[in-house]
């Protein structure tokens, strides 16, 4: 099993609208600041373009149930899993994603690191969101 921090933040908007934005594609380089170079699409996948090289990008399909999980894998074939959803909260949403910590991530710190850019990736999503 993997370590891992769930990040969450409360956004004063419908769970319905946070999602409706949020499912596609093309909004995360928006907010997503690993993604922020832009994605193209490549038949069912997208290839992200970053400082690191390319990366194949695959989301889950639209679905009634607020579920963003995507799939990144790199240059070297590992593919990572993030968990990413956006639940009701009264009368705003909760998003949180699961941020796992790979078996190649020894340094604490680049973990830290991390899950900070998460952190800060959510706060860009609601600052959009709620503007």
């Amino acid at each position: 099993m993997f370590e891992s921090r769930h990040i969450s933040i409360r956004i004063h908007k419908p769970a319905a609208e946070v999602y409706a934005f949020a499912k596609d594609p093309e909004s995360f380089p928006k907010w997503a600041a690993g993604l922020a170079a832009g994605l193209t699409r490549d038949g069912d996948r997208w290839i992200a373009h970053g400082p690191g090289g390319d990366v194949k990008v695959r989301f889950s399909p639209e679905n009634p149930y607020g579920v963003l999980d995507h799939w990144v894998t790199l240059a070297d074939g590992t593919e990572l899993f993030i968990p990413l959803r956006v639940v009701a909260n009264g009368e705003g949403a909760e998003v949180g994603l699961t941020l796992y910590r790979p078996p190649s991530m020894y340094d604490d710190a680049a973990f830290d690191r991390d899950a900070a850019a998460v952190a800060r990736d959510l706060a860009k999503l609601k600052a959009l969101l709620e503007t």
